[in-house]
């Protein structure tokens, strides 16, 4: 018997430890671990530099709550604001908080009501960020959604470009949706969104959650666009597996969140802070993100020629170390066959195999989990062949 809510269709592995890009279940099996805490562990398992920090705060203060003055973090919002088009910053615990506090500041700051999302998008599964995720299956079963959240086919630049309605508060976007299938945006797409938001005077929010903190090779995945977003939601890589979040805003926000408007027990708590600015020294680094570019272009060419013969794929795609690779069937067999070769990896979706490797993935463990994936699929094809 379990004394948990079966909330999650768990895997029958239980770790033990973690280490850099590997996981060791408690039978001593290692892992290759490609899913890094769904895109949290962007340094790897226990990042030295981290630990340090976090061992030396723990020393100082663990938590006196947002009544005081917390040095760290105006020390971590000036580091986002300095690599965002932000200028303050708001500290929560969680991607769906962050998204949470972007849409309370939109809504208080236009005076106006109605956000923009789209389908296939994910936001967060508390009332409001579940009401913004365009999912059924999200939704499904909670009653009536929050009110006046409208979604819209991704990519479709026409049907943003004909939006014409004066109490859009603003538009809110992934510019690659995860759990939507690891769906890059198009450039012209999300130049029209940017174009819509100036048009009827709405906030342009970029949902970072998971493209930020240096996975797609850029600090934030925006800027792969040049767009310039009001409000940009950040937590999974932010601080590499301690809970913290963060919405960072443009000056002209600042005034419709003063005192008393918003506020969080937890956030901004001394020890994610410093979890936090430590994962930045060490990933908001010219050098360290060219790297992630390199690696993630390497791997996905490596993907795509050892692919291409195979016949459950469809296609490779994705940005930096966030790929996805599209089936044309369900990929839990797949995955199930990769973890049975010492390979782990989600889905996004029914039918694509995300990739999210740590960051600091070696070129070695990228092309030993190419071939691992190679197998698992021939494995899969050759099963599927035999059954008909």
């Amino acid at each position: 018997m379990s004394y948990l809510f079966p909330t999650y269709a768990r895997w029958d592995i239980e770790v033990k430890k973690a280490r850099g890009v590997y996981i060791y279940d408690t039978n001593g099996k290692e892992y290759l671990d490609f899913v890094s805490g769904i895109a949290v562990c962007n340094l790897g398992h226990q990042p030295e530099q981290v630990k340090t920090a976090l061992q030396k705060q723990l020393d100082q203060v663990w938590h006196v709550s947002n009544l005081f003055h917390i040095p760290g973090q105006e020390e971590l919002a000036k580091k986002l604001v300095e690599h965002s088009t932000g200028d303050a910053v708001f500290f929560a615990n969680s991607g769906a908080e962050a998204n949470e506090a972007a849409i309370k500041l939109a809504r208080k700051h236009t005076g106006k009501h109605k956000i923009i999302t789209f389908y296939q998008s994910f936001h967060g599964r508390t009332y409001a960020t579940m009401s913004a995720t365009g999912q059924k299956k999200i939704q499904e079963g909670f009653g009536p959604l929050a009110p006046t959240f409208d979604y819209l086919p991704y990519n479709d630049r026409n049907a943003v470009k004909s939006l014409n309605d004066s109490d859009i508060a603003a538009i809110m976007i992934e510019v690659i949706q995860g759990e939507g299938g690891v769906v890059p945006a198009k450039p012209e797409f999300l130049q029209a969104v940017e174009q819509t938001c100036q048009k009827l005077d709405a906030l342009l929010i970029v949902d970072e959650v998971q493209t930020g903190i240096g996975r797609t090779g850029k600090a934030f995945g925006y800027e792969h666009y040049g767009i310039s977003p009001d409000i940009i939601t950040l937590a999974k890589g932010l601080g590499s597996g301690f809970p913290i979040g963060a919405m960072i805003g443009k000056g002209k926000l600042i005034a419709s969140f003063s005192a008393g408007s918003h506020g969080s027990t937890f956030g901004g708590n001394p020890l994610a802070v410093a979890s936090a600015k430590a994962t930045l020294d060490e990933i908001f680094h010219s050098a360290f993100l060219q790297k992630v570019r390199e690696k993630g272009n390497w791997f996905k060419a490596l993907l795509k020629n050892l692919l291409k013969e195979e016949p459950l794929v469809k296609e490779v795609r994705g940005k930096g170390l966030m790929l996805g690779i599209e089936l044309v069937r369900e990929g839990a067999p797949v995955l199930a066959a990769m973890r049975k070769e010492g390979l782990l990896a989600l889905t996004a979706g029914p039918n694509v195999i995300r990739l999210l490797p740590p960051l600091t993935v070696t070129y070695d463990e990228l092309k030993k989990a190419a071939e691992i994936i190679s197998q698992a699929l021939h494995t899969v094809a050759a099963s599927s062949a035999a059954v008909k």
